[in-house]
């Protein structure tokens, strides 16, 4: 019988512990990101490609989704890869802009990121993966999450569904430098839009050579 009392004990504690965990996990997940709806996944084109090619591959799909007529071949050339990834960085964002998209950059955290997939804009993200001992950057389109499960869905290499724990992406999107940027029309104005940072990119459309494009950013920001 005490053998028995203490066995009921045992797995008593032990359901209990599993429950606090549960609990713990969930509370781990900030305000914000309770606030936005249960599981997004965006469509949208995504080209496949070799880790290598992960800067033309994604920006290539994020001009697609905005009705670009492009693949990721075209704009290795203009990206001026391979040789140039110590700045791909900059040419994505560059290139993007001759082509009349708005470079909006985001805050570096997990909550401003979604907030913007939730809204329906696919986030171009930085990202490092690999191993402990061999490890490099490389880039993705951020199109889902799932809250309850604590996983985003992100777009990247031959991947078209690649899942991360809430952890894992940001702890591999901070290794990366925490860099991530909306590519949008200009008429596409983000979730809760910094307007300082969106006329800055306006700003920078028309740097660009995108007058016209810049000037329809700034007019749709004024028209919220």
């Amino acid at each position: 019988m005490r053998v028995r009392v203490m066995s009921r004990i045992r797995m008593a504690a032990l359901i209990a512990g599993c429950v606090a965990g549960l609990a713990g996990c969930a509370g781990s997940v900030a305000p914000e990101v309770k606030r936005l709806p249960e599981r997004v996944e965006l469509s949208g084109t995504f080209y496949r490609g070799q880790d290598y090619q992960s800067g033309p591959q994604v920006l290539a799909s994020m001009l697609s989704q905005q009705g670009v007529v492009i693949t990721p071949g075209l704009l290795e050339k203009p990206l001026h890869v391979p040789g140039a990834e110590a700045q791909l960085q900059q040419n994505m964002q560059n290139l993007a802009r001759e082509y009349g998209m708005v470079v909006y950059p985001l805050d570096s955290n997990l909550p401003a990121l979604l907030t913007q997939v939730a809204a329906g804009y696919p986030v171009m993200v930085r990202f490092t993966e690999g191993s402990a001992f061999w490890a490099e950057p490389r880039y993705a389109i951020l199109a889902g999450y799932n809250r309850q499960k604590q996983t985003v869905l992100l777009r990247a290499g031959m991947n078209r569904r690649e899942l991360m724990s809430f952890g894992s992406f940001e702890s591999a999107f901070k290794d990366a430098g925490g860099w991530a940027v909306l590519i949008q029309k200009p008429n596409q104005i983000p979730a809760n839009v910094d307007q300082q940072r969106w006329l800055k990119a306006a700003s920078d459309l028309a740097q660009a050579g995108q007058e016209q494009a810049a000037a329809r950013a700034k007019k749709a920001l004024g028209a919220q």
